[in-house]
């Protein structure tokens, strides 16, 4: 069973280390963090190399799209300590993007290719960032809540 970081000590750690960049997030988990997509690869990369946390696996990305905002969704998992931390990104809807993250996880090449081309999530700084399920010629992002279909 995953064991849960303490959050609050985690967010003054990274507020400390990196000026305000993160906040608990309050969720049905009790293990959301939120952090502002300027400070993301920052961020990430002390969870990943700090060997108080090592949150070394990224399990899962994605995106969700909210009346206010799409939220970016990352799912990373210790495999050293077996502890678990969601990051939520908040981000605008008229210019939504990112920084990438595949200089710290190979595997999200292909998770931020799934959400650009589903969410049109724009990751700033990936390496190859075109359609990966849909046709180049598609028009639209089919997960968005405003796509319509033909």
């Amino acid at each position: 069973m995953a064991k849960l970081i303490d959050r609050e000590a985690l967010v003054g750690e990274l507020n400390k280390k990196f000026g305000d960049c993160a906040e608990v997030f309050e969720d049905n988990t009790n293990q959301s963090i939120k952090v502002k997509p300027e400070k993301l690869v920052e961020v990430m990369k002390e969870l990943k190399e700090n060997p108080n946390y090592e949150l070394n696996w990224i399990k899962n990305l994605n995106a969700v799209d909210y009346p206010e905002n799409f939220t970016m969704v990352y799912h990373l998992d210790s495999l050293t300590y077996h502890h678990k931390l969601t990051v939520k990104v908040e981000v605008e809807k008229t210019n939504p993007q990112v920084p990438s993250i595949t200089s710290l996880w190979k595997a999200a090449d292909v998770m931020e290719r799934e959400a650009y081309d589903l969410m049109g999530m724009v990751f700033t700084g990936h390496p190859n960032l075109k359609r990966i399920l849909l046709a180049d010629d598609f028009v639209g992002h089919p997960l968005r809540k405003d796509f319509q279909l033909a």
